[in-house]
């Protein structure tokens, strides 16, 4: 029961940690910037979607890694899975956040490049954009939505991560497992 898994947790964690800390400093630090700094929408739009677009490889490496670290630590924990008491209901909700958090992240992106486009004085994206025009203050509306709900998904994921820690203490483990089988045998008290 003690065997380490330094590295699958580490590329878990500090994925988790990049992809966390970089949403929020983007929703709160470069997108306050471009609006202390931008003067016109367009301005704002065009620093703003300069630095998400810099944001892009780095985020998209610790996505992987924390998807890599949690496939990890989930094969070398699916016994604790399938027979402690409350470890696959967490590592459900987990999922399903983290699903959560990477559509808002994708959608995010999408939103991002077409305001980007829209806001560009570059010739060839101003055809791009006019070919595929969109209501620009509607979209930026809903990347100011997906931008905080990145941090805010990634911040439940922290949480979950706790919780699954405090379940793999020795204390938390034997009688997780003893409730779990009683609850299969239907003999709980």
């Amino acid at each position: 029961m003690s065997e380490r898994n330094t590295a699958v947790r580490s590329l878990h964690d500090l994925g988790l940690a990049a992809w966390f800390g970089g949403s929020l400093m983007g929703a709160v630090g470069l997108n306050g910037a471009a609006e202390d700094e931008g003067g016109t929408d367009a301005a704002r739009d065009r620093i703003s979607s300069s630095g998400w677009a810099k944001w892009v490889p780095v985020n998209a490496a610790a996505i992987g890694a924390h998807l890599f670290g949690g496939g990890g630590l989930l094969a070398v924990n699916a016994h604790r899975v399938a027979t402690q008491q409350g470890v696959a209901a967490s590592t459900t909700a987990k999922t399903v956040v983290t699903a959560a958090a990477l559509v808002a992240t994708a959608y995010a992106r999408v939103l991002g490049k077409k305001v980007e486009l829209a806001s560009s004085t570059d010739p060839g994206d101003a055809e791009k954009a006019a070919k595929h025009p969109i209501d620009l203050e509607k979209a930026r509306r809903q990347l100011h939505l997906a931008q905080w709900a990145v941090p805010a998904l990634t911040g439940c994921l922290v949480v979950l991560n706790a919780l699954h820690g405090e379940q793999q203490r020795p204390a938390e483990q034997i009688p997780g497992m003893w409730e779990r089988a009683l609850s299969a045998t239907h003999l709980k008290a």
